[in-house]
């Protein structure tokens, strides 16, 4: 097995091989000219996105700065995306986020791991497992995702929250480690925030 098949199979590996490092540092410095650019830059953005990522649908958007180990060369958006300021993608394998997924500033997905066995971190191996976000998730400001987790469509985690377990589709999760509060259900219809309603003839 290669080691680029390694990286992509939850297997250990050295990730200081040289020509993994060298294809690694390529997609670096298009990022780096992806987080120089200026506001009104929306269409180099834009262009810069789609050569970076492995796919990024229509409609999505990215606050600089991003932080990615690989440039986002393994990250799949699907479509209207959003993230905000300091999204740092641990992208050493595939991260997936599905459509109308919103991301607060400073959150972090790590699909890379160490080992606990202090002898071969000495060593500087390496794992990796995916991470899978699903449809129109909200994940708030300062949440850290660990290697491996799945979470539904349709999931808010709270600010601050540490996902260490794999989150349903349909619920609210905060905390750390993050657990599952309630279901979505019909109060959230009726209202977005504590005591203000929604106003559903206001809306477009």
């Amino acid at each position: 097995m290669t080691v680029k098949e390694k990286m992509h199979n939850t297997e250990l590996y050295l990730p200081n091989d040289e020509e993994i490092m060298k294809e690694q540092f390529g997609y670096l410095d298009r990022l780096y000219d992806f987080n120089r650019t200026r506001p009104t830059e929306l269409d180099k953005r834009e262009a810069l996105l789609k050569e970076l990522f492995a796919e990024i649908g229509e409609g999505c958007y990215i606050e600089p700065p991003l932080h990615a180990n690989w440039g986002g060369h393994h990250v799949h958006f699907g479509k209207n995306v959003y993230a905000n300021f300091n999204l740092t993608l641990v992208d050493d394998t595939h991260i997936y986020v599905g459509d109308y997924t919103m991301f607060g500033p400073n959150v972090v997905i790590a699909t890379g791991g160490h080992p606990l066995l202090p002898e071969l971190r000495e060593k500087g191996y390496q794992y990796n497992a995916s991470v899978r976000i699903g449809k129109n998730c909200w994940i708030g400001a300062g949440t850290i995702i660990v290697p491996g987790i799945t979470i539904g469509d349709n999931v808010v985690i709270g600010a601050g929250s540490i996902v260490t377990k794999d989150i349903p589709s349909n619920t609210l999760a905060v905390g750390n480690p993050c657990r599952v509060l309630r279901e979505i259900n019909e109060h959230d219809r009726e209202y977005y925030f504590k005591d203000r309603k929604i106003d559903y003839s206001a809306l477009e």
